[in-house]
């Protein structure tokens, strides 16, 4: 089977295809044939050898943790039902044809939901809910959301207003704040003009906002703790600028404002994610929950992709169709 491999960190041009040997299912495990595979900031970062303290990886490596295809071959103590379901599958090597899934973890995909729709939740919609969970929106009170308009970002706008947030979106541009819009920001602000900081507090009648959600990370994150009001919510999370916002913890018990690092919190077991990822399915099938792809490539173009991600030019979610 066709899958992109890293031989070595670096930039975009070490993500070549690679012909290697058809994966084989274990016990417990899946063989999916991929259809549409989920790409992520993330994926850039670690690719260029960032992250080793919260993702040890080490080249020669198949990047890409997952997507939507269907089952087609599975392994010892596996329920023969799962083979040819539609379903999401997480796993590594997702950079590929084929992927091998711990089967437990397999979730099926709605009648009526495409693959690139389902596979631009993978990630980000459990993401998404997760930060909500952290942040514990109150009904009435001003929310930012600052990279507004990329794969969890753009979810969190909408999960945030589902929730009774008064939603104000940050993001670099006219069709990235007009997508903001669209899902349900009631003001939006272009974080590349300066002073965009104090716009937002002034948005907000001069308090500020009550809670932050910073998908920027960088210097760009730090701005959106400016914006925060006294004795409010930062939540962090954000890569895009080049690592975490470092919030120096002083200031924070300055303003009594309670910094939550969503990375530092773990990732989520095996269990909740699931849990997770069926309620995602299900806000989109039945509606109420939108992903926006905003790009898609072939697999050979994996390259293309990070570089789009990299120069922030992508307006929601990048896939990988197979």
């Amino acid at each position: 089977m066709r899958a992109i491999r890293v031989a070595e960190f670096g930039g975009p041009e070490v993500l070549t295809v690679a012909e290697v040997a058809d994966p084989v299912a274990g016990r417990g495990q899946a063989v999916v044939g991929m259809a549409a595979v989920d790409v992520i900031y993330l994926d850039t970062l670690l690719r260029a050898g960032w992250g080793g303290d919260y993702f040890p990886l080490e080249p020669p490596y198949v990047p890409g943790g997952g997507g939507a295809g269907r089952v087609l071959s599975i392994g010892a103590g596996v329920d023969p039902g799962w083979v040819g379901r539609h379903v999401l599958a997480r796993g590594t090597g997702g950079y590929a044809e084929q992927m091998v899934a711990d089967a437990r973890e397999l979730v099926e995909v709605p009648e009526g939901v495409a693959s690139s729709t389902a596979a631009a939740l993978l990630h980000d919609a459990v993401t998404a809910q997760m930060l909500l969970l952290m942040g514990q929106v109150q009904r009435g009170e001003w929310v930012l959301v600052a990279a507004a308009a990329g794969g969890a970002g753009s979810l969190v706008v909408q999960l945030a207003k589902e929730a009774g947030g008064r939603v104000v979106a940050a993001a670099r541009g006219g069709r990235k704040l007009a997508l903001a819009g669209e899902l349900g920001a009631e003001v939006t602000v272009d974080y590349s003009e300066p002073g965009w900081q104090q716009r937002v507090i002034e948005a907000t009648g001069g308090a500020g906002v009550a809670l932050a959600f910073d998908g920027a990370g960088g210097q760009l994150g730090r701005d959106a703790f400016d914006t925060v009001r006294k004795g409010g919510r930062f939540v962090t999370y954000g890569t895009a600028s080049g690592g975490l916002a470092d919030i120096d913890p002083d200031r924070a018990e300055q303003r009594d404002v309670t910094v939550t690092n969503a990375l530092e919190a773990g990732s989520p077991g095996a269990e909740e994610v699931r849990a997770l990822l069926v309620e995602a399915l299900r806000r989109v099938a039945d509606g109420t929950l939108r992903p926006t792809v905003g790009a898609t490539y072939p697999l050979a173009e994996a390259a293309r992709a990070h570089e789009a991600l990299a120069e922030r030019t992508t307006v929601g979610k990048s896939l990988l169709l197979i």
